[in-house]
């Protein structure tokens, strides 16, 4: 059985080697994605594009705009003399956010009285616009307790806070979005890699007119299956080796869970993303064909319905269930349970379990269909 096995994964990795290209865009492709996910799709809002119209001048409204540009989230773009200048700046996209003090805000502060500031904000984008928001909220409770500070020490008293909050963010103290993202990437890469490689791998020799042959030789089913399997799922392993590298080189996500347990369960996972490349390969009779239903399964359920980049509690009920026709919402689950709270398979063996189901549903559909589309042919 071993020999029968080896020769096969013979055969796999010498076509792999006639087709450099291949090699070189499967290796070099998990790196490139890491890099542009990296960089580019990342949810902290910073360097924020504000113009301020004071209508006060007085020093306390200064000082206000200095604690705005002195953050780090806010860039000052302009200051403006009217509304209309106001509504041109967002409606040019020139700036993000307008900060309308009112006149008379350093009077009325010195005078103990209380007064406003208006942030015109632009909404299009509504997860910018509410993080705006909240930046815009923070810096003003800083600035309102810089003032009671002050006000309480001119009047000889000191300060009281009955209850300080002190937050504490665990697994991510930074809050990057890099650390979130690259668990759902490696994910990601690894379905992709392994359903359209051995869909393609099986449908081949499908055109090539070989699998008759294979089929009437002594190899038996299961032989077949992991002798083609076998270099891609070692192909992706490496390429996982590699995004966590880069990851840790690039962006510092440490590990800080098994090594072990990580491997065992990305084992499983690749078996899972196998076995539905093994039931495309059966539905499909044409590398075209193949390649399309493998890239259309594999990549879109696993980028948008995974949990990668989009939340799924915060998807209607319906949509949840759907989430279940990709594993790799189930391993991301489990890879940032490993790789970023460190944790061990308490955490996670549901997700195993729902993965084990995954792997024998489609091993049993593709059985049947494969031997139905044989009895008709």
């Amino acid at each position: 059985m071993l020999k029968r096995i080896f020769a096969i994964v013979k055969k796999e990795v010498r076509q792999l080697k006639r087709d450099v290209r291949l090699l070189a865009v499967i290796f070099s492709f998990p790196v490139i994605l890491l890099i542009m996910f990296g960089y580019a799709v990342n949810f902290d809002v910073k360097n924020i594009k504000i113009a301020v119209y004071n209508q006060d001048g007085g020093k306390l409204s200064r000082d206000f705009i200095k604690t705005l540009i002195n953050s780090e989230y806010f860039n000052l773009v302009g200051m403006i003399n009217s509304n209309d200048v106001a509504n041109k700046y967002l409606d040019q996209k020139t700036a993000q956010c307008i900060v309308v003090i009112p006149n008379e805000f350093s009077k009325k502060i010195n005078s103990n009285q209380n007064t406003s500031i208006q942030y015109l904000i632009d909404g299009v984008d509504a997860n910018t616009a509410s993080i705006i928001q909240n930046y815009m909220f923070g810096a003003t409770a800083q600035f309102n307790k810089k003032v009671t500070t002050e006000f309480l020490a001119r009047n000889g008293l000191k300060e009281f806070t009955p209850l300080s909050i002190e937050t504490q963010f665990w697994f991510n103290p930074d809050l990057k979005t890099t650390r979130y993202l690259i668990p759902g990437l490696i994910a990601m890469i690894l379905i992709v890699t392994a359903v359209i490689t051995v869909a393609l791998s099986f449908v081949r020799e499908k055109e090539k007119g070989t699998m008759e042959q294979l089929n009437v030789s002594s190899l038996k089913t299961i032989e077949l299956i992991i002798g083609k399997t076998f270099p891609f799922v070692v192909i992706a392993l490496v390429n996982a080796g590699l995004i966590l590298l880069a990851g840790y080189l690039i962006f510092g996500v440490e590990m800080k869970g098994s090594y072990l347990l990580l491997l065992l369960t990305t084992l499983i996972f690749l078996t899972a993303s196998t076995s539905l490349g093994i039931f495309i390969s059966v539905v499909s009779d044409s590398q075209q064909v193949a390649f399309t239903a493998a890239t259309f399964i594999s990549l879109l359920p696993s980028l948008i319905l995974s949990g990668f980049v989009f939340p799924i509690d915060s998807m209607p009920f319906v949509i949840q269930i759907i989430t279940n026709i990709t594993p790799a919402k189930f391993f991301i689950e489990i890879l940032r349970a490993i790789i970023l709270r460190g944790v061990g398979v308490a955490a996670f063996w549901d997700q195993i379990i729902y993965l084990l189901i995954f792997i024998f549903v489609l091993i049993v559909l593709a059985s049947i269909i494969g031997k139905r589309k044989a009895e008709a042919a």
